[in-house]
């Protein structure tokens, strides 16, 4: 396929050079344009406006927010501008329930496609080509967009429409990793203020009950108090958080543990977290406890 790639980040990069590796014939646009370069040796060609990635079958965008998405989008030049009647815009970042029906909208009345495809997984498993998909949208789009998935992705879990859904299904996941960290960090300073060493006890707990990714993946960040560089920054941490509690507002979903993540997110970032991993929320119990 003939695809435009916008957003080279940690997650982007690696997802467009799985594209790359597929055999896709992949047209790069990042805001820094020097980003593209590893991907230019992959056999990219590297685009000078979002409009330049357009001109395919389809584009990805992966990027940090609701406004850079929207300015991609909407912006001189954007994609809702430049992309084919019939082409396919696929979403891939973390974005808001509103602002993917937003999207869905606008590229219905533009005669365009739209599929919300978010995807969960760090870095290494962007570049491992190792991330799970969860898409939404009508279903001749996806099936469309099967081919991307196979390709940045181990396992694609499709939910059909409408396309926020996904969105709302991503959220809910983001949730949950940030409240294991929370919990983590909590039950760690705990074991260590009593003179347990939390490598033994995160042992423990993922050789028993707690065997899931999640809980190795961060329980070793928060022992080695391994913080940066980051996976996944704090404060898009802490923008997920809102998004969510936005999303619990509309559906009058009450939410109060991602109240409390999101007060424990504004104490990292007030104390100098900004460069951090979302996971040092996790460290929080422990200087709670004086052991930091």
């Amino acid at each position: 396929m003939k695809l435009g790639f916008i957003g080279l980040g940690q997650m982007g990069t690696g997802m467009a050079a799985n594209l790359l590796k597929a055999g896709h014939e992949v047209v790069a646009y990042n805001r820094t344009a020097a980003k593209a370069a590893a991907l230019e040796r992959l056999g990219a060609r590297r685009a000078a406006t979002p409009a330049e990635a357009c001109q395919g079958d389809a584009v990805v965008t992966m990027l940090a927010d609701d406004d850079a998405l929207e300015e991609i989008v909407f912006g001189a030049h954007g994609i809702l501008a430049a992309l084919a009647k019939g082409a396919l815009h696929i979403s891939a970042s973390t974005i808001s329930v509103a602002l993917s029906r937003k999207l869905a909208a606008a590229h219905e009345t533009s005669g365009q496609c739209y599929v919300a495809a978010p995807v969960f997984g760090r870095p290494d498993a962007a570049a491992a080509a190792q991330l799970f998909v969860v898409a939404a949208g009508p279903r001749d789009a996806i099936a469309h967009a099967e081919p991307i998935f196979q390709a940045i992705g181990k396992k694609s879990f499709i939910l059909g429409e409408p396309a926020e859904s996904a969105n709302l299904v991503k959220l809910s996941g983001n949730f949950l990793i940030a409240s294991v960290i929370e919990a983590l960090g909590e039950a760690m300073a705990l074991v260590a203020k009593g003179g347990v060493d939390q490598r033994q006890y995160l042992e423990i707990l993922t050789s028993t009950l707690f065997s899931a990714p999640v809980y190795k993946t961060y329980g070793e960040l928060i022992a080695e108090r391994k913080y940066q560089p980051p996976g996944f920054i704090a404060p898009l941490g802490l923008k997920d958080i809102h998004l969510a509690l936005s999303a619990a507002g509309e559906l009058r979903v009450p939410m109060p543990l991602a109240s409390l993540l999101r007060d424990r997110f504004l104490t990292l970032l007030a104390n100098g977290g900004e460069g951090l991993d979302w996971s040092a929320i996790g460290q929080l119990a422990a200087r709670d406890a004086g052991e930091i």
